[in-house]
């Protein structure tokens, strides 16, 4: 492991400590909301810093190859932190499970009340990181990736929308709701900045003229 990339390790585990303290221990209605990415101009000076590649074989790929909703104490795993720091008026029980609240999907607006209707989506799924040089990875920093509360890269969503979305990158998927283009972009570019991973021609391509737009 590098020394830049231990460093990374060290702040995203800080980050993810006293997120929890804010979610999980705090009172029934959220708290924060996702971090918020980079502004166009800083994420359009990322994607120049995105190598341009084309997207490696799936072969080998599998998600327990990241690992993912790992604990993060006091019982609440990845996903259940991100329920409660997504939602509204959420209340848990003593397994930290969401037992009511309410969660609006930045993707398409709708608004759902039962857990069951709602997606944990990984902004760059992990197939796609897979194919932009996580094969490559340690599984510890594939698990940082899949668990992170750092960056942009977990968001509460409608489950069918994130369904629709697969593995798809940017040039093939983009959320139904139109106006929340820029700020997907900009999380896309970050996350991808951030994990050093690269980026196909269509991909940076899509990614610029979005970010060109907001």
């Amino acid at each position: 492991m590098s020394k830049v990339y231990a460093r990374r390790a060290s702040l995203a585990a800080g980050s993810a400590a006293a997120l929890l303290c804010t979610f999980v221990l705090g009172g029934g209605t959220a708290e924060a909301a996702p971090p918020t990415p980079p502004s166009a101009a800083t994420a359009r000076t990322y994607l120049a810093d995105i190598k341009e590649q084309a997207e490696g074989s799936q072969d080998g790929y599998s998600r327990d190859k990241f690992p993912h909703w790992s604990d993060q104490g006091d019982n609440c795993n990845t996903r259940e932190v991100v329920l409660k720091r997504d939602g509204e008026n959420v209340e848990t029980d003593g397994s930290c499970a969401a037992t009511s609240g309410s969660w609006t999907s930045p993707y398409d607006g709708a608004t759902w009340t039962q857990t069951s209707d709602v997606d944990i989506d990984h902004v760059v799924p992990l197939s796609e990181a897979w194919k932009s040089g996580a094969a490559d990875w340690t599984t510890a920093r594939r698990e940082q990736l899949a668990n992170d509360l750092t960056h942009s890269q977990l968001l509460a969503v409608t489950d069918n929308v994130n369904q629709s979305k697969g593995d798809q990158d940017p040039a093939e998927w983009l959320p139904p709701k139109t106006t929340y283009h820029c700020e997907y972009a900009r999380m896309w570019v970050w996350v991808k900045h951030e994990y050093g991973m690269t980026a196909d021609s269509a991909e940076k391509a899509a990614l610029k003229k979005i970010l060109d737009g907001c």
